[in-house]
């Protein structure tokens, strides 16, 4: 059975499957420019913080492919710092885009500085950039999923025996270059034959969880159910639940991390019963120049999204709307610990654990944030 495939990718096309289709349709969409990406980010055609990077980079790298940008160094440099900053746009919320942004557009200012520097080479320098991204999310995500699969079974079973897991959202193939980082925990644990049963919860108002997760669960025959977000607290209660394991769209330096809306209620479900919290993220979602998750811009979304399904309205008319698509978890609240591909830290470990000089040195990448 091929791998599910959120991105095709081969140098100058770039594809990405229309998540708004599943699971009735599968169907990849062609992106060619950057302002095609922005609009499919936006959309959510694509979704999930990892693959949002993937996706515009790589949008970038086509368009350079194809000859855009210049005349001229300053002006090529001046185009991909210009492109990537309007990516950051497209989202707000999650960090990995404006990691990757800050990155690349210094790669290629770097690239534009060095004797002999040329217009192709700036242009080969950026698009390696992106598809060396590409290549790292995978085998960082398969990691993520084996390192927290022997954390949480040496956690919640240390017997030997099977555990059962409840997630949110959708965190797996379909939200990054493939395998998944929550869900990546799933799959290991499967892999390793001590996964009982996954409980996923529907994930409102955009059914990421229903749609997505669950769609990828019955493709690869992992034996799981499908759960209303409001019987998180009853299926922990009386389903056997040994852990809870999530993402994160950003994880700040005490630990906190922001996640889709619905994460933090699950968080403090689980610490009344006693269950490990887990939060699993590439460290590219670490950005440790913020120190509260107070400090996280949380984007609000159309309230059509949520009085609507698909295209039907389902609310009463006049009805005011709040619709944020991500909440803040407090680090207390995250018992299990934060998996990364460089390790398990406990939040509070977080600050002073060795996350390499990438990390650390985040600096401001969007702006102020309040």
């Amino acid at each position: 059975m091929p791998p599910l495939e959120a991105i095709r990718y081969s140098r100058g096309s770039l594809q990405i499957l229309d998540q708004l289709l599943l699971p009735q349709q599968c169907c990849y969409e062609a992106v060619g420019w950057v302002r095609q990406a922005w609009e499919a980010i936006r959309a959510m055609k694509v979704r999930g913080a990892p693959a949002i990077a993937l996706v515009g980079c790589l949008s970038l790298a086509v368009e350079l492919q194809a000859g855009a940008g210049g005349p001229g160094l300053a002006a090529l440099v001046a185009f991909v710092r210009d492109q990537l900053s309007f990516l950051v746009t497209a989202r707000p919320t999650a960090v990995n885009m404006a990691r990757a942004a800050r990155d690349m557009g210094d790669a290629a200012a770097q690239e534009a500085e060095l004797d002999g520097a040329t217009e192709e080479a700036v242009r080969e320098r950026v698009i390696c950039y992106a598809e060396d991204m590409l290549k790292k999310d995978l085998e960082n995500n398969r990691i993520i999923g084996d390192l927290g699969a022997c954390h949480l079974l040496e956690r919640a079973a240390p017997e030997g025996n099977k555990v059962t897991v409840l997630t949110h959202c959708n965190t797996g193939a379909l939200a990054t270059a493939g395998y998944g980082t929550a869900l990546g925990v799933i799959r290991s644990l499967h892999n390793l034959g001590r996964l009982k049963h996954v409980f996923c919860t529907e994930t409102r108002p955009y059914n990421q969880g229903a749609r997505l997760t669950a769609f990828e669960l019955v493709y690869e025959q992992i034996p799981a159910t499908l759960i209303t977000d409001s019987m998180a607290a009853i299926a922990m209660a009386h389903r056997e639940v040994s852990a809870v394991v999530v993402g994160a769209d950003r994880v700040v330096a005490n630990g906190d991390t922001a996640n889709k809306v619905g994460t933090y209620q699950l968080a403090i479900t689980a610490k009344y019963h006693d269950i490990p919290f887990y939060v699993a993220a590439p460290s590219s979602s670490c950005d440790l120049h913020l120190n509260t998750g107070q400090q996280i811009v949380i984007e609000e979304r159309p309230g059509q999204e949520l009085t609507d399904v698909n295209g039907v309205r389902i609310a009463a008319p006049g009805i005011g709307v709040w619709n944020p698509a991500f909440d803040v978890t407090p680090h207390d609240l995250i018992t299990g610990g934060i998996i990364t591909e460089l390790g398990v830290f406990a939040p509070n470990k977080l600050r002073t654990a060795n996350l390499t000089t990438t990390i650390l040195r985040v600096g401001a990448l969007d702006g102020p944030q309040k």
